[in-house]
């Protein structure tokens, strides 16, 4: 998979004026991450956006494309500052903590889209394409397992199995802090990262 294919919107100040559909989509975004699909109404995207909700409908011809047009940038953004330019001819431990920190920079700089993409991964509404997105975005994570496990570097678990221990050991993180239950400090990170990779490791 060639991650610069996943290409990202630009920045909002580096928007040409009067892109609305990008504007709706920041508007969703909040509202998706804390009240969820079924929680979320159309006039209350149109009404963050400052649009009326007919003229969402121009753009989103229903919430659940809304939704899917969401989970679909969000995750482009996100592979790409996961993997782009991550040094895979270095070591399998290298990467591993690479990763990791990339995972808590995401977090840092964009809290919303990490909680959004982790509510909405399992939708029964996402659609055929943006589950294709999702199975195509995991290929890279699963070479660099598979290539760790040919140099029983990490342990021979199914490559999924060894993401989703590592991933979702470090949402558990993220969702603690967000309870006010700990501070991710970079100490905490780098402690969490080892026991991480203690986890995983042959």
């Amino acid at each position: 998979m060639n991650i610069h294919s996943l290409a990202v919107p630009s920045p909002v100040s580096q928007r040409e004026p009067g892109d609305r559909a990008e504007a709706i989509l920041d508007a969703a975004l909040g509202l998706f991450a804390s009240q969820g699909y079924h929680g979320t109404t159309v006039p209350e995207v149109a009404q963050r956006a400052k649009l009326a909700a007919g003229t969402l409908y121009r753009y989103f011809d229903s919430k659940e494309a809304l939704v899917n047009a969401l989970f679909r940038r969000e995750k482009r953004r996100f592979m790409l500052a996961l993997l782009d330019g991550v040094a895979v001819d270095a070591p399998h431990r290298e990467q591993f903590r690479a990763l990791w920190f990339r995972l808590a920079r995401f977090y840092e700089e964009h809290p919303q889209s990490t909680q959004f993409l982790e509510l909405h991964l399992h939708g029964p509404y996402l659609d055929d394409e943006s589950r294709a997105l999702e199975l195509q975005s995991l290929e890279p994570v699963v070479l660099y397992v598979q290539s760790a496990q040919a140099q029983q570097v990490i342990k021979p678990l199914d490559p999924k199995a060894v993401i989703a221990l590592v991933y979702g050991a470090f949402l558990g993180l993220t969702k603690a802090q967000m309870a006010g239950q700990l501070v991710l400090t970079p100490a905490l990170l780098a402690e969490a990262e080892a026991c991480a990779w203690e986890a995983v490791r042959r």
